[in-house]
C-alpha cells in the first residue's frame, strides 16, 4: 500500500515490481526489468517490517509493511548518490547526456544539491576505437545494466566488471581492450540501457537541446515503465499513520517526500548536480 492504498502483487513478484507495475516509484539504479536483478547500487533498498531489504531483490508478501520515500530513506540514498558523483566524472552542465541522465534525474528527485564530499577525479581513458559508439568511462556508476543486456539480451558479451573495491572499473572483452574489437553494434540493447553517459552515439551530440529531454520535461517518479508518478507526503517527516502489518494485504509503501524536497530546494530541472 501506499500511504494507505494496498499496492496488489502476484506471486514471485519483488517488491520493486509490484510497485511499478502499481505506477509508485521507488528510486534504482542498475535495476532494469528487461535483464536479471543484480541489486548492488542499493539505491532501491526499503524498510521491511522494521528492516532494510533491496526491493529489487525481496519477493512481495502478504504482511509486508515497506517504507520507501521516508526521510529516513531519502537521506541514506541522498548520501549514496553523493558518493558516485565524486568517485566518478560527472560534470552535469556540459555532459551531453545532461536532462536524459537517471543518475542526474534521481539526484534531482532525492534532492541533491552538492556533491559533499571530495572528489576523486579519476584517471580515466575513452574509448574511441568504435566507429559508431565512443565510451566515456568517467561517467560509469559500476550498475552493470550493460554488462547484463549484452550477456542477455544481445548474446554477445562484450562487458565486464574487473578488479575489486576502489579499482572496480569496466572492461571491454576483447584481446585489446578496445570497443572496436568487437561485434558490438550501435543498435545492441548494451548500447541504450546505461543509465548514465558512457555510451556515446557519434554525430548525435545535443539533436535534442537541453530543456526540452526526458528529465527536463518532467521529474522521473513521473516517467513511464519503472519511473511512475507516486504520491507524495505533505512534509518530509509525515510518514503516515502505520498500518498493523496482521491488518495489511499487500505491501503499505508508505509516502514519497521528493516534491517536498524539489519545492524546497527550488532547482529546476537542468541545472548544475555534478559539481
Amino acid at each position: 500500500m501506499l500511504d494507505g492504498e494496498q499496492i496488489p502483487f502476484t506471486a514471485g513478484q519483488t517488491i520493486m515490481e509490484a510497485a511499478t507495475d502499481a505506477g509508485k516509484f521507488i528510486p534504482h539504479l542498475c535495476w532494469h526489468p528487461d535483464v536479471s536483478t543484480h541489486g548492488s547500487c542499493r539505491m532501491c533498498v526499503v524498510k521491511i517490517n522494521g528492516r532494510f531489504s533491496a526491493s529489487c531483490t525481496t519477493q512481495a508478501a502478504t504482511g509486508q509493511v515497506v517504507r520507501n520515500n521516508t526521510h529516513e530513506m531519502t537521506s541514506g540514498r541522498r548520501t549514496s548518490l553523493q558518493l558516485l558523483f565524486i568517485e566518478g566524472n560527472h560534470f552535469c552542465p556540459s555532459c551531453e547526456r545532461s536532462g536524459n541522465c537517471v543518475l542526474q534525474a534521481t539526484a534531482y528527485e532525492l534532492g541533491m544539491l552538492s556533491p559533499h564530499f571530495d572528489h576523486f577525479f579519476p584517471d580515466r581513458p575513452i574509448d574511441a576505437s568504435h566507429p559508431d559508439v565512443i565510451l566515456e568511462f568517467n561517467r560509469c556508476i559500476q550498475c552493470e545494466l550493460c554488462v547484463r543486456a549484452s550477456r542477455e539480451l544481445d548474446g554477445k558479451d562484450v562487458f565486464a566488471l574487473a578488479g575489486r573495491g576502489m579499482d572496480s572499473h569496466l572492461i571491454v572483452n576483447s584481446e585489446s581492450g578496445k570497443l572496436g574489437d568487437t561485434d558490438f553494434d550501435v543498435t545492441d540493447r548494451a548500447a541504450d540501457i546505461c543509465p548514465v553517459g558512457v555510451f556515446l552515439t557519434r554525430g548525435q551530440g545535443f539533436t535534442v537541446p537541453i530543456g526540452s529531454r526526458k528529465y527536463d520535461l518532467a521529474p522521473i517518479s513521473e516517467q513511464p515503465f519503472a519511473h511512475h508518478r507516486t504520491a507524495m507526503a505533505d512534509d518530509a517527516n509525515d510518514l503516515g499513520d502505520p498500518i498493523d502489518a496482521a491488518d495489511v494485504v499487500g505491501i503499505d509503501l508508505h509516502p514519497a517526500t521528493s516534491a517536498t524536497v524539489r519545492e524546497r530546494a527550488n532547482h529546476p530541472s537542468g541545472a548544475e548536480v555534478g559539481r
